[in-house]
């Protein structure tokens, strides 16, 4: 089946900065590691700038503003400092998670659902600002709705269990997790949002993902990452697109 639209793809650099930061030296340099996922075909560039500063750090942001031409997609939790630093750097988007200083990675989405009146005010400067704001979330519905209530422009729809799912040989509840995220995403679709996906995604797991037509993009980071030590990142991005179009299928 045709598809319309290609399909985005943006590339997470946390994970960069974790390993620079192990030696606390300055390599290797999340910039760089930005610049060739831009030669190689990526369409924006992710960095999850957190509270404690595990990976990604301030003078990254900096850098990634004033180095890249692609978008910067600017992931944070929902607190003052981050709305500050938003407003003063403007990125083109802006992605509201779940954090915890504990957590390993992002776990679960954002219960936005439950904050209605608080994130409504927080990305109203954001919008204002020119901004495109997303909520990270769960494929379900309430949170689905509120996101459109309080004005994003975009849901990214969490897909850590679908992965895990798949990666623990369960199978059939992989494929429930996955009908799932096809509903939630044409409820998103149906109210207007634009629809990402990400966490998790693989070689093995990405294009039945691809191939959810209301997707416009998916991010991905450290499967990347990971598997740039191995084929170099050039080569690992250059096939990670070619997994997702091959899973997208035909463009009108």
């Amino acid at each position: 089946m045709a598809q319309t639209g290609r399909l985005r793809l943006g590339v997470n650099i946390d994970h960069v900065a974790t390993v620079r930061n192990a030696r606390g030296s300055a390599w290797p340099d999340p910039l760089r590691a930005a610049l060739l996922a831009e030669t190689a075909g990526a369409d924006g560039i992710t960095a999850h700038l957190r509270e404690d500063r595990r990976h990604i750090r301030d003078g990254d942001i900096e850098a990634l503003m004033a180095g890249i031409s692609i978008p910067l997609n600017f992931e944070c939790a929902a607190t003052a400092e981050m709305q500050a630093i938003i407003l003063r750097h403007k990125p083109h988007a802006v992605c509201l998670v779940p954090e915890k200083r504990e957590e390993r990675t992002t776990e679960g989405g954002l219960d936005v659902a439950g904050d209605i009146a608080r994130l409504t005010d927080y990305i109203a400067p954001l919008r204002a600002a020119g901004c495109r704001v997303s909520m990270f979330i769960s494929h379900d519905a309430r949170q689905i709705e509120a996101s459109a209530q309080i004005g994003a422009a975009v849901v990214e729809l969490h897909t850590g269990l679908y992965s895990d799912l798949l990666a623990e040989g369960h199978n059939e509840l992989a494929e429930r997790e996955l009908d799932a995220l096809r509903k939630g995403a044409e409820l998103a679709a149906r109210l207007g949002l634009e629809v990402h996906a990400g966490h998790g995604l693989t070689y093995d797991n990405v294009e039945p993902i691809a191939a959810i037509p209301e997707l416009a993009e998916l991010n991905i980071g450290h499967f990347l990452v990971g598997e740039a030590i191995f084929r170099g990142l050039g080569p690992a991005i250059e096939e990670m697109r070619r997994r997702m179009d091959q899973g997208r299928g035909p463009v009108l």
